[in-house]
């Protein structure tokens, strides 16, 4: 959504949700924008009831929050996440729609294609990241990774770790315990919103979330850890071997595994007048 040069322009209220990591996006400016409309607020009630008839379920993934109005007071406004978002572009009949729906084609029928081969799947992360700028070995540190993640996420969901709060935990947990930040805490060291943090860690960052990972699958294996709780000691486990290897690099080289450096674009620079 970020990419889409319709949530570029700055007519657009936004508003960014820390607990969630989610951003919202105001449905009138949106509306606004799309269908140059004088009231965007009458066409959006319009558009909610006809919705309403055809049983989508739409509005009802809106909510409110307050945002400044144009009297400069904070008022409360329909708001929706990136997915409810491009879902109600999808429905407003619109020439300036038309391009982000041909896009969504583009993206439903590409992610179609992955599920019945999903080694496209991974042509197309090594092609985003190769267009980020990635070089090739972090790339294939990236990848390795993932392949190890993945290895322990199919382990847990064959031992009665199903819930994403659960993966949530114990994700936050191993990496907790092997870095020394929560998740939340090494984003906002790196500057990062909703960005993905594994796409903005270092070679070094890559190798220590890594070993971390396959160590707590390996001990999980070895112990045939059943369930949230008995998984938790394997990652506080796993965990804490690659703290203590993290540890042992830093003594030896004065210089710290975490780092505050991402691969975020440079902010761009405001043109004063003279």
């Amino acid at each position: 959504m970020n990419e889409l040069s319709l949530i570029q322009t700055e007519k657009i209220r936004r508003v960014y949700d820390e607990k969630s990591e989610t951003w919202y996006f105001s449905v009138i400016d949106v509306v606004g924008i799309l269908t140059d409309s004088p009231n965007p607020r009458k066409y959006w009630s319009v558009l909610k009831t006809r919705l309403k008839a055809e049983g989508s379920q739409l509005t009802t993934n809106c909510s409110q929050l307050k945002m400044p109005a144009e009297d400069g007071k904070m008022r409360l406004t329909d708001v929706a996440d990136p997915q409810t978002m491009l879902r109600i572009v999808q429905s407003i009949p619109s020439p300036k729609a038309e391009p982000i729906k041909q896009w969504l084609a583009k993206v439903g029928y590409e992610r179609i294609k992955e599920t019945a081969d999903p080694a496209l799947s991974l042509q197309r992360a090594r092609e985003n990241w190769q267009k980020m700028g990635r070089s090739e070995k972090w790339i294939q540190q990236r990848m390795m990774g993932q392949e190890i993640r993945n290895k322990l996420t199919d382990y847990r969901k064959d031992h009665e770790v199903t819930r994403e709060e659960e993966y949530a935990l114990l994700t936050n947990m191993i990496h907790q315990e092997w870095s020394g930040l929560s998740v939340r805490e090494h984003k906002h060291l790196k500057g990062l919103k909703s960005q993905n943090l594994r796409d903005h860690m270092s070679d070094a960052e890559l190798v220590f979330t890594a070993l971390a990972e396959l160590s707590t699958r390996q001990i999980a294996e070895s112990t045939q850890a059943t369930g949230l709780e008995e998984n938790k000691k394997a990652g506080i486990k796993g965990g804490r071997i690659a703290k203590n290897a993290r540890l042992e690099l830093e003594a030896k080289t004065g210089q710290k595994v975490i780092t505050n450096a991402n691969f975020l674009p440079p902010p761009k620079k405001k043109i004063t007048k003279s």
